[in-house]
């Protein structure tokens, strides 16, 4: 109970937003890793990036933040992990295309 009570209390407990901001956040990675059973033509290039640059820069943010919110961090840092691997789909996906066009022009 004193566990409890003190997990309640503290600066990351579930009375702040260093604890409802992660635990929302955790619906990015959790959808990106849906979304890897899907075609990687359905990938938009531009905002897999700039996903990828989000999690970079928060995952700092988390880190240097007082309390440091380790929660955050491990949020990010799966996100960065899944969107990385859905920008490397995007990206064969697209040589794949050129590289069939180059052989339909000759």
């Amino acid at each position: 109970m004193n566990a409890l009570r003190s997990f309640w209390n503290s600066p990351i407990g579930p009375k702040t937003t260093h604890f409802w901001g992660p635990t929302f956040n955790w619906s990015l990675p959790i959808a990106a890793a849906i979304d890897t059973q899907k075609p990687p033509e359905a990938i938009s290039g531009n905002m897999t990036t700039v996903m990828c640059l989000y999690s970079g820069i928060f995952m700092r943010f988390a880190w240097v933040v007082k309390p440091r919110n380790i929660h955050l961090m491990i949020c990010h840092m799966s996100n960065e992990t899944v969107q990385l691997y859905q920008l490397s789909r995007w990206i064969r996906a697209q040589r794949g295309t050129e590289l069939k066009k180059e052989e339909a022009d000759e």
